[in-house]
C-alpha cells in the first residue's frame, strides 16, 4: 500500500505544473543552500585555523619546556663536574687535617732537641720524619699559613688574645703565632691561632 501511494505522488508531482511562485522559491531555497554550504566550509576553515594556532601554541610551549629542560642538564652536568674536581682535589682533606697535630708534635719534638748535639740518633730520626712529614703535605698542595709579623686577617687568623705592642710597627699586626695555620689548594684548612698587638 505504501508504494502505492508513492507512486501516486509521483504522478501527481509529474502532472502538476510550475508556477511562477515555485520559480521564485526554488533559487532562495539554492541560496540558502549555498550559504549553508558556504558557513559550513567557513566554520571548517575556523576550525582548523584554531587548531593550527593551538598547535602553535602547543608547539612553543614544549620548546619552551625543551629548551628549560637542557639548560637545567647543562647546570646539573657542570655542578657535578665541579663537585669531582673539588672532591678530587680536596679528597683527602680529613686525613691532611689529622696529620697537622702530628706535624705540631714533630716540631716540639725538634724544639726541644735544639740543645741536644747534631749527631744524636733520635734527633737525626726525629728530624728525618719531620722533613718526611713535611714533604708529604708539599705533594699533597698543603701550605703553612705564613703570620708572623703580617697584618691580622680574619680570612687566615684565629685572634686568641691582644697585648700591647712592643713597637708601633707591630699594632694591628701577629706578635706571636700559637699553632700554625694550613692551606690545602688556597682553602683555609686550619686556621692560624695568633697573638695581635695593640
Amino acid at each position: 500500500m505504501n508504494k502505492e501511494v508513492e507512486v501516486i505522488a509521483e504522478e501527481v508531482k509529474q502532472d502538476t505544473p510550475i508556477t511562477e511562485e515555485a520559480k521564485v522559491e526554488a533559487p532562495e531555497k539554492e541560496e540558502v543552500v549555498k550559504e549553508t554550504t558556504s558557513n559550513k566550509k567557513k566554520s571548517r576553515k575556523e576550525k582548523k585555523v584554531s587548531e593550527l594556532e593551538e598547535l602553535g601554541f602547543k608547539l612553543a610551549d614544549i620548546q619552551d619546556k625543551h629548551l628549560r629542560l637542557q639548560a637545567e642538564f647543562d647546570n646539573f652536568r657542570r655542578r657535578t663536574m665541579k663537585e669531582k674536581i673539588d672532591l678530587i682535589k680536596n679528597g683527602g682533606e680529613s686525613v691532611l687535617i689529622n696529620i697537622l697535630p702530628v706535624i705540631d708534635d714533630f716540631e716540639r719534638a725538634l724544639d726541644s732537641l735544639k740543645d741536644v748535639a747534631d749527631d744524636d740518633a733520635g734527633k737525626q730520626g726525629t728530624a728525618l720524619i719531620y722533613n718526611k712529614f713535611e714533604e708529604f703535605l708539599k705533594q699533597n698542595n698543603v701550605k703553612e699559613i705564613d703570620a708572623l709579623h703580617q697584618v691580622f686577617d680574619v680570612d687566615m687568623h684565629e685572634a686568641l688574645t691582644k697585648i700591647p705592642a712592643s713597637e708601633e710597627k707591630l699594632k694591628g699586626k701577629v706578635v706571636d703565632v700559637i699553632q700554625k695555620g694550613y692551606l690545602l689548594n688556597e682553602k683555609v684548612i686550619r686556621f692560624a691561632k695568633v697573638v695581635i698587638g695593640e
